[in-house]
């Protein structure tokens, strides 16, 4: 008798194999979900992993994932990173200004005279020369 790497709930099971009939699942979520049912059957890591184009360490992590959290595994954790700083009328702020006539005594605006007057404005506390030049350049 093969060994039953995961034992699915009846309820799980039934709503795994209604979201794979569906089919319009993510593919991220799709060969999760896959996975699970087939280990479910009774399948090894070996034969799942083939089947689905996975890692047997990613297979075990959703397995592992599901006896923890349930059918939680199908959906992404939240990523790390840096928060994002400057929100989109931050952006739009920048623009404008960036739109307006410069200030006395120069013909153009600057980055780094742009970056002065947005924190001096306070649209935000502080902003870099760069960072204003790479919100211009993705309003083009």
């Amino acid at each position: 008798m093969k060994k039953q790497h995961v034992q699915l709930t009846e309820t799980d099971r039934t709503y795994l194999e209604l979201l794979i009939s569906k089919g319009d699942l993510k593919v991220k979520a799709y060969r999760r979900a896959l996975g699970l049912l087939e280990l479910d059957r009774g399948k090894t890591y070996t034969a799942v992993c083939e089947t689905i184009q996975v890692t047997i360490p990613t297979l075990s992590g959703w397995a592992s994932d599901y006896t923890e959290n349930g059918l939680q595994v199908l959906e992404d954790q939240p990523r790390s990173g840096r928060p994002i700083e400057i929100d989109g009328k931050q952006r739009a702020q920048i623009t404008a200004l960036a739109c307006s006539t410069p200030p006395e005594g120069h013909a153009q605006w600057s980055l780094r005279l742009l970056a002065e007057k947005v924190v001096e404005l306070e649209y935000c506390e502080h902003i870099s020369h760069t960072e204003v030049g790479q919100i211009l350049k993705k309003t083009n």
